[in-house]
């Protein structure tokens, strides 16, 4: 594991519980920074969907750290697999507003913060579905796009002030949102990836964390693909 440098930084991660989230917590953590953790399942149990939520995390967390440097938003749900014209309308927006919209009001608390310090990061984890569109996966497939727009629209606005904002977009990696899956909506993703296996938590971990850096210092508005080669732009 290459060593980043992360003293004296703060970081937010939602859904830092598990899978990708906690494999982002112990990098960073390994690399010297203070992390917060919004999960449901953590010991302040944070709603990222809830708008004052959010506002209470954030006060938390700078009575605790003073600043933040990082907000990587990782929470999220694969919802239920059906085709779009039978897919729930409730479970529609269940998606959107815990992938998408969470992250939207992650972002609007967090970053006047960063502003003011001429200092953030901020990475989004999208998805490869964002890109290409999952049959069966309408929902998800959506909100992921979202992140996609909203990181270059956040990140073009935040250009000029020493806050960056990228995303990445994985291949699907094993992990409890498999659990929320077909087993034919898994083979169907597995077939996609040319390189013929699913990403590692550790291996989005390590991206993401480099995009989360200080060596990360002319990237905004980006799309960092990892996913095996399925997706190259």
């Amino acid at each position: 594991m290459n060593q980043l440098d992360f003293e004296g930084r703060t970081a937010i991660v939602t859904g830092g519980m598990q899978g990708i989230g906690a494999a982002i917590v112990r990098r960073l953590e390994s690399s010297g920074a203070k992390v917060a953790i919004w999960d449901l399942d953590g010991p302040d149990k944070v709603d990222v969907s809830n708008p004052s939520a959010v506002e209470t995390a954030v006060q938390k967390t700078l009575g605790r750290f003073d600043h933040i440097d990082v907000l990587v938003n990782n929470a999220g749900i694969a919802g239920k697999n059906a085709p779009t014209v039978e897919y729930p309308i409730e479970e529609w927006e269940r998606v959107l507003r815990i992938n998408l919209t969470s992250q939207f009001l992650t972002c609007r608390a967090v970053a006047p913060h960063m502003v003011r310090r001429k200092y953030g990061r901020i990475v989004n984890i999208a998805s490869i579905a964002g890109k290409e569109g999952n049959p069966n996966a309408v929902a998800y497939s959506a909100s992921k796009a979202g992140v996609i727009s909203l990181t270059k629209s956040l990140g073009k606005e935040l250009a000029q002030t020493g806050v960056l904002v990228n995303c990445v977009t994985p291949a699907a990696a094993k992990t409890a949102i498999f659990d929320q899956m077909t087993e034919q909506h898994i083979n169907y993703m597995l077939a996609k990836i040319p390189m013929g296996r699913f990403v590692t938590v550790d291996e989005v971990a390590s991206l993401v964390c480099w995009l989360a850096s200080e060596d990360c210092a002319f990237s905004t508005g980006g799309v960092f693909d990892i996913s095996g080669g399925r997706a190259t732009y």
